[in-house]
Formats: structure tokens, sequence, C-alpha cells
């Protein structure tokens, strides 16, 4: 999968993550598709060094499966360094 594919794959993604998550989350749509985009590639690492399974075809359900969990995992972690104390 090229370049672009990652990106789009990342961008939806981040949508998908956001919409997943309940609550507020912390920067706008712009920053969840960014960190949706960094969440593909997270997840893409995580499924090729835990479960030999990497992100290959853009179609592929584990593909998706990967980047929206990588996502999540980045929007959480994005969600606690953001969280501001009431």
């Amino acid at each position: 999968m090229g370049i672009f594919g990652w990106i789009i794959l990342g961008l939806i993604a981040g949508a998908i993550a956001k919409a997943i998550k309940p609550g507020r989350q912390g920067g706008g749509i712009l920053a969840t598709l960014l960190l949706g985009v960094v969440g593909a590639i997270l997840g893409g690492w995580i499924g090729s060094a835990l479960f030999n399974v990497g992100i290959n075809e853009f179609w592929s359900l584990s593909t998706w499966l990967l980047a929206i969990g990588g996502a999540l995992i980045v929007l959480i972690i994005w969600g606690l360094l953001t969280r501001r104390k009431a």
C-alpha cells in the first residue's frame, strides 16, 4: 500500500476512532485526523510485532482493525496529555 493509501486509511480510521471513543477529546477534527494517520502507523507496527499481521492491503479487515485500534490508542493517549484539570 502506498503513502496515499496510508494517509486515506489513517484519516478514515481517525474519524472512526473519534466516533467510537466516548467523551470529548482535545483538539479539533484536523488533530483527530492527523492522530488517525499516526494511529494507523502504530497499529501496523503493533500488528507486525505482536501478531505477525501487517497493514498490507487497503480493503483487508485486519488492516482496518489494526488501523482503528492504533488510532484509538493514540487518541486515548492524546486525551490524557491534553486533559485540563478542573
